[in-house]
């Protein structure tokens, strides 16, 4: 199988590359390859290798820059909302399987109970929120037209650092780093939701695209949904880390995007994957064998 994996420098497409390049003929592009903003560049270029799937990693997700300007918010909806239609596009024309990576934040976050796959978004708090339900019906839209797809949605992405220099640190990695610096540290004891370890959700793609599982929309995040100050403790605790830290509102770090208070995927169709603090622990060992 011919696998085309755009973003592949990033945290998720450098993983996705290790999972898919054992058993199948990856190409792996990245900004430096292609555009996906450019129709014609990426349409020329996906016709001249004809993939038999294309999985795209690439993404606009400085959630509060997106809120800076209307430039950025333009940005933003052109990588997460117009590029999805032109990918689709392209897939219909070759044939191809089209995956692409959705949020938690195209929900406004006011469901307690979580958000099954076929919870209809319609009210995202921020305007990143906004651009990746563009892109959503961009590849919904298309179901009718011969598009074979696969939207897989997630949250709060951790593991190993991509090559790009875009590639950002997790927030495991930035509290981990304070911690290093300071004694004490405040954490938001809000926004619920689960965080996604990519390893496992490039494994979970792989798997997906190999059983034939119907098209369509598919939540994938590891177990245990938690607070940002309840993540720290249990970081804390895993890296034997003796460094206090204080419950606080989300008023204290004032930041320009709003964030869903409440936005835990729930996942109706696949095998439920483990719980973030076991993969925690994993990333951990890992980085100390580096």
């Amino acid at each position: 199988m011919k696998i085309l994996i755009l973003g592949a420098r990033g945290n998720l497409g450098g993983q996705l590359v290790k999972v898919f390049e054992k058993d199948s003929e990856v190409i792996a592009w990245d900004r430096s390859e292609v555009d996906i903003t450019d129709k014609d560049l990426i349409t020329k270029k996906i016709l001249e290798i004809k993939p038999d799937a294309i999985i795209n990693a690439a993404a606009y997700n400085a959630v509060d820059k997106c809120e800076e300007s209307e430039e950025e918010f333009e940005k933003a909806k052109k990588i997460n909302g117009q590029a999805a239609g032109y990918l689709a596009d392209a897939a219909i024309s070759v044939g191809a399987i089209l995956i692409r990576y959705s949020s938690d934040y195209v929900f406004d976050g006011e469901n307690k109970n979580g958000y099954k796959e076929d919870d209809v978004p319609d009210n995202p708090v921020d305007k990143y929120g906004e651009s990746q339900l563009a892109g959503e019906k961009e590849i919904i839209s298309r179901s009718g037209k011969g598009l074979k797809w696969y939207l897989i949605r997630t949250s709060k992405l951790f593991g190993p650092k991509g090559e790009s220099e875009a590639a950002k640190p997790s927030f495991f990695d930035i509290i981990l780093k304070l911690s290093k610096e300071k004694s004490e540290l405040n954490v938001v004891n809000e926004e619920v939701s689960c965080f996604a370890y990519t390893p496992d959700l490039a494994k979970a793609t792989k798997e997906i695209l190999a059983s034939g599982k119907g098209y369509g929309i598919y939540h994938i995040v590891n177990g245990s949904p938690c607070t940002w100050y309840e993540a720290a403790l249990e970081l804390f605790k895993l890296a034997n880390t003796n460094v206090k830290v204080n419950a606080v509102s989300s008023e204290q770090f004032p930041r320009l995007a709003k964030r869903p208070k409440f936005s835990v995927l729930l996942n109706t169709k696949l095998e439920p994957m483990r719980s973030y603090k076991e993969a925690l622990k994993e990333y951990l060992n890992l980085n100390q064998e580096l």
